[in-house]
Order: C-alpha cells, then sequence, then structure tokens
C-alpha cells in the first residue's frame, strides 16, 4: 500500500516577505526594516492577517504611529513602503490609495559640518582601522554602508579611484581615494589577506557574493578580490546567508568609535559617521569645485539634494556679513559706556 503523498506547507508569510526582497536584491537593512513593519503592523491589529485587512487598516496603523508614537516622517514613510510591498509584491492584493493619514511632519533641517580643524580633532582621536574608515567617509564622501561593502577589487590605487557597486538606488559611481589614506590602507589590506589566507587553511575563507555569482563563479567566494575591505573579526555562522564565510565590519563598530572620539575631542555638536560626508561636500563647494561635480562623487540623483551644501558654507548665514562687521570704530562692552560717563562729567 502507497503512503498518502506529503504535501509541503506554504512557508510563513514573513518568509515569503524575505523571499520576495531577496528575489528583488534589496539590501540586508530593507528586509530587516521591511520585516519588523510588517510585524509591528500585525500586532496592532491583534495578531490579524494581513489578507483581511486593507487600505483603511493602513492608514490606522501610519495614524498611530504620528499622533501616539510621534515618529518621524521619513519613519512613517519607511513603513508605509513596507506595507505596500507587502500588499502589492508578496500578498498580489493592491490596496489603492490609503487616504486620511494624520502625517508626520517633516522638518526642514540643515546637515551639521564640521570645520576642517574639527574634522582632524575627531580622526586624531581614532586610530588603525577606524581611522582608515573615518577618512574614506571624510576624503571620498562615502555612505557608512557603502564603505563597509567595499571589496578589495573596488580599489584602484593607480588611478586613485573607488568603485561603489550598488549604492543608493542600485546604482554604480565612482569617487576619489585620497591619497591621504593609500599608505595606511595599504598595509590594512596586507593583514586582511594573512587573515585570508589563515581561514583558507582553516577550511573557510568565503564571503558573500552579491545576487547569484556564487552560482556562476563558484570559486569567486574565496577570491581575493570579492573579499571585504573592512572583514568582521568572527566568521559569522548564520545559516540564512550559506555556508560559515566572514561577513564585513558591523555599523554599530564604526558608530561607537566615532561617537568615543568626538567625546574625547570636546566636540559639542551632534556627530556620526555620515556627518563626514556632509562635510566632504560642504569642504569641495568651498574650495570652489562645481555643485554637478560634487554631485556626481556624492551619487546624487537631483542637483537639489547637493544644494542643501550651500546654506552650510563658511561664509557666515547664507554669505550674508554682518553690518556691525563693517564699524569703523571697534568697542567692547562697559567701555563705551564708562568714556561717555566721563565725557558728560567734565
Amino acid at each position: 500500500m502507497e503512503a498518502p503523498p506529503t504535501t509541503t506547507p506554504p512557508p510563513k508569510l514573513l518568509d515569503q516577505v524575505r523571499d520576495a526582497i531577496r528575489t528583488r536584491h534589496y539590501s540586508r537593512r530593507t528586509e530587516v526594516a521591511y520585516v519588523t513593519w510588517i510585524r509591528r503592523y500585525i500586532g496592532f491589529h491583534q495578531m490579524a492577517h494581513p489578507l483581511t485587512l486593507g487600505a483603511p487598516d493602513i492608514s490606522a496603523f501610519l495614524t498611530w504611529l504620528a499622533t501616539k508614537r510621534h515618529v518621524s516622517a521619513s519613519t512613517q514613510n519607511q513603513a508605509l513602503a513596507a506595507l505596500l510591498f507587502l500588499y502589492e509584491r508578496v500578498l498580489h492584493m493592491p490596496v489603492g490609495r490609503v487616504e486620511h493619514v494624520v502625517r508626520a511632519k517633516q522638518p526642514l533641517r540643515l546637515p551639521v559640518v564640521l570645520s576642517r580643524d574639527e574634522v582632524a580633532a575627531v580622526l586624531s582621536h581614532v586610530q588603525g582601522t577606524m581611522w582608515i574608515i573615518g577618512m574614506l567617509l571624510y576624503g571620498a564622501g562615502l555612505r557608512l554602508e557603502e564603505c563597509l561593502d567595499l571589496r578589495v577589487k573596488d580599489l584602484d590605487f593607480d588611478r586613485q579611484q573607488i568603485t561603489l557597486r550598488r549604492g543608493k538606488g542600485q546604482k554604480d559611481r565612482t569617487t576619489l581615494l585620497p591619497g591621504a589614506a593609500v599608505g595606511p590602507l595599504r598595509r590594512h589590506l596586507a593583514d586582511v589577506r594573512r587573515l585570508h589566507a589563515a581561514d583558507l587553511e582553516g577550511g573557510f575563507g568565503r564571503v558573500v557574493l552579491p545576487d547569484a555569482l556564487d552560482r556562476k563563479y563558484p570559486l569567486a567566494a574565496t577570491d581575493w578580490g570579492w573579499q571585504f575591505v573592512f572583514p568582521a573579526s568572527r566568521i559569522c555562522r548564520d545559516p540564512r546567508w550559506g555556508p560559515p564565510s566572514r561577513f564585513r565590519l558591523h555599523e554599530s563598530a564604526v558608530q561607537k568609535g566615532i561617537a568615543a572620539a568626538v567625546r574625547r575631542s570636546g566636540i559639542t555638536k551632534r556627530v556620526g559617521p555620515h556627518t563626514f560626508r556632509h562635510c566632504f561636500a560642504t569642504h569641495l563647494l568651498e574650495d570652489g569645485y562645481d555643485i554637478r561635480t560634487v554631485q556626481e562623487l556624492l551619487g546624487h540623483k537631483d542637483v537639489s539634494t547637493t544644494m542643501v551644501y550651500t546654506h552650510v558654507l563658511d561664509r557666515g548665514v547664507l554669505g550674508v556679513k554682518s553690518p556691525a562687521d563693517r564699524l569703523a570704530i571697534r568697542t567692547t562692552p562697559g567701555i563705551a559706556a564708562r568714556s561717555t560717563e566721563e565725557g558728560g562729567g567734565r
């Protein structure tokens, strides 16, 4: 008697979301963010399945985020993007227009920019790998993710340029390789190569490859050119990403390192790794470089995004010089008053 055929249960909803995201080659951060928002959306509606919910329920969730949780506009937009992805790409159930949403206010903030001396002060309080990362963030205008995702083959020392693959918006671009970082970077890569050789001897030495390159080029995962410039200190054994491999350094390590350096430097501005990218753009504009060139180096889609840096140039507020600074007679508080009193007594 034949055994009845076994039926494989359909994957869970969040697993379907992860599969849909990976099929479209979205970043890991996007996957984590989308899954988190979908899980919160389900929890908000008392664990109801999204198939039983619709546009009014999405509207209620987004309104709750703005009015009760007081999230920023960008956070609310991210939550909406995650839910639209769920309904349109996973459940194949278009929800139409999401109306009657209380929108979080979008503040108009200028980027925090350090002076050149302040940048030097922060970098003077980091060393080794953290110094090289800080120098690339500032000297090449890289986003933190772009910097940590660099592979050895992306560095061109002869032409002193960096090729960024699949950056924000899945776009490639090239930018500067600062000459000040070349020597330390070469020495760092020599250490990384020795670490890679030791991994190979230990039966590891693999690295996660984008898309399906590991199937197309089976040996590429252990090739030196594909290794991360800034590898993690430990082997990753998470089965979601395949066999054990050495992933790249985690963002939190850099964030903590920069925060500690800022504290030691005595700078009171709110500074993070992304601040160095703002400094890169602003200082290039101060040096007289064309805004279109800066836009290209930063990888901005629209020049209006780059224009924000013209408001924080080192030329006073909007480049206006105070009329008080043009007075021919300089006085200090108290002196003028005493002079008046003395003149009146004579």
